[in-house]
């Protein structure tokens, strides 16, 4: 397994993607090579000298960065030597079997699916998000790769997600939901009330639209929605997470006896804090296209970089892209026998 990893545009630096970056290898043995992509000097600086002997690291030269300030397509189009860009051909020249970035999430999408090109039968990539609830993992598709969609692409959303969490996380038969107002038929706007029809005549264990409380109350394990509201959906819950263990942590230290309190119940605490863990993933891949590629979160530390490098390795041996391209295949298949046997009158 070769592997590219951009190590420039994390927010803590290069130095620290590095590390996340050795840590991988010592974790995983299938890795037979990364490929360290970015400032050569700084690069060096972080491994301390020259790469280790054994030739599982090897680093790629690139002077340029794309920065979060930069606009994706632009700052592609002005910066042809940043890292990103080098990251992301390297799986296209087949020197690389995925990539890792924890840099612009724009600039990554960009750059992935111009250079690598989406899978056959898939449209559009998706960002796939593992979001820990108390019973189980559910993935939330698309989580902002795309902000304008059709129904077609809800429905390959919903298949990817599927796969991804029957092949990576091993549920037998996901439960996929449509995000939507309300859980009837007949609820949401013309995307969701479309795709909802699609999906549920797809293969899948399609449970109808579910609505955003039951998103914790293990009703649903893939939830599909466009990226506009799936990339606030995911922030959200991020922001709610960080911020109630901050408030209870003032809470609880207001008077001893709630001091008290919270230590007999420091258990539960680690074990819930252990759960919303996002290092524990380490980043969200981006499904879809010919390469297994996987955005890390910007402010990612050594063992969130590990865990992001691990994705790419897993998607790999599970081989979920070559599961996409049969899923997507079939169901392209029955909507256009559908659609061929629907009466001119009726498609109109």
């Amino acid at each position: 397994m070769r592997i590219a990893v951009d190590v420039m545009g994390g927010d803590h630096g290069c130095a620290v993607v590095v590390g996340g970056a050795k840590l991988a290898l010592e974790a995983n043995a299938h890795i037979a090579k990364l490929y360290l992509v970015g400032n050569r000097v700084e690069i060096l600086a972080a491994l301390g000298s020259e790469p280790p002997p054994g030739g599982r690291i090897e680093v790629i030269h690139a002077s340029e960065t794309l920065t979060m300030d930069d606009k994706p397509l632009v700052g592609l189009r002005k910066k042809k030597d940043c890292s990103i860009a080098r990251a992301v051909e390297l799986v296209k020249d087949g020197r690389a079997e995925g990539v890792v970035s924890p840099g612009n999430t724009g600039g990554m999408v960009t750059a992935s699916t111009i250079k690598l090109r989406t899978l056959e039968g898939v449209e559009r990539p998706a960002i796939v998000a593992v979001m820990p609830a108390p019973d189980n993992d559910f993935v939330l598709v698309d989580a902002g790769a795309n902000i304008e969609c059709r129904p077609k692409h809800l429905l390959q959303f919903a298949i990817m997600g599927s796969v991804y969490s029957r092949e990576v996380l091993g549920y037998a038969r996901p439960r996929v939901g449509l995000l939507s107002v309300g859980t009837e038929d007949v609820k949401g706007n013309e995307l969701t009330q479309e795709a909802f029809q699609l999906c549920k005549q797809a293969n899948l264990n399609f449970i109808g639209n579910v609505e955003g409380h039951d998103l914790f109350a293990n009703r649903v394990d893939v939830v599909v929605t466009d990226g506009f509201v799936g990339n606030i959906v995911l922030k959200t819950c991020e922001g709610l997470a960080i911020n109630i263990f901050k408030w209870l942590k003032k809470e609880l230290t207001k008077n001893p006896k709630r001091q008290l309190g919270a230590l007999l119940a420091r258990g539960a605490f680690r074990t819930i804090k252990h759960r919303v863990d996002a290092e524990s993933h380490g980043g969200a891949p981006l499904l879809g296209l010919n390469g297994n590629v996987v955005i890390a979160h910007g402010s990612v530390r050594e063992r969130a970089m590990m865990n992001a490098i691990a994705q790419v390795v897993k998607a790999a041996e599970n081989k979920v892209n070559e599961t996409i391209i049969r899923e997507v295949m079939a169901a392209n298949q029955s909507i256009r026998e559908l659609t061929s046997d629907t009466p001119p009158s009726a498609k109109a």
